[in-house]
């Protein structure tokens, strides 16, 4: 990837407000459309629930936009079969992908926020990060 657009698409996501992610991206798009005109079409397809990150409480925000964590088990589990090959059944493979992650499970931190979690179950409205009281969403209204 391009530097610069790379360092254009960090803009975006590192904005502290969805009014500036929304700057960063039309910048982005806009700079970059003549030179990756497919790139910037799907990045402007998905606009909304690329940046759908602000609707929640900025501690979560790391959380939500990586999928290190994933990736990372995912890659562990993909090691270990592709290296027993043939050896065993389905069974047994299925067994052995559940034990590895079962035990990168227990490596994993906590969500940072992760009391913030039952306020997004029951609906309270985050904007940019930050929990709206009554107050504040009557005077948005």
């Amino acid at each position: 990837m391009q530097p610069k657009v790379k360092k254009a698409l960090h803009d975006i996501w590192q904005a502290s407000t969805r009014e500036e992610a929304y700057q960063a991206f039309d910048h982005c798009i806009e700079r970059f459309s003549p030179k990756y005109p497919k790139a910037m079409e799907c990045l402007a397809k998905d606009k909304a629930s690329m940046l759908a990150f602000y609707d929640y409480p900025a501690e979560n925000w790391q959380h939500i936009r990586t999928t290190n964590p994933v990736e990372s088990v995912f890659a562990t589990v993909r090691l270990r079969t592709d290296k027993t090959r043939n050896c065993g059944s389905r069974t047994t493979t299925l067994a052995m992908a559940f034990k590895l992650m079962e035990t990168a499970q227990k490596k994993w931190f906590r969500l940072r926020g992760y009391k913030l979690l039952a306020d997004v179950i029951t609906g309270v409205k985050f904007v940019n990060g930050i929990k709206q009281s009554g107050d504040q969403k009557q005077a948005a209204a």
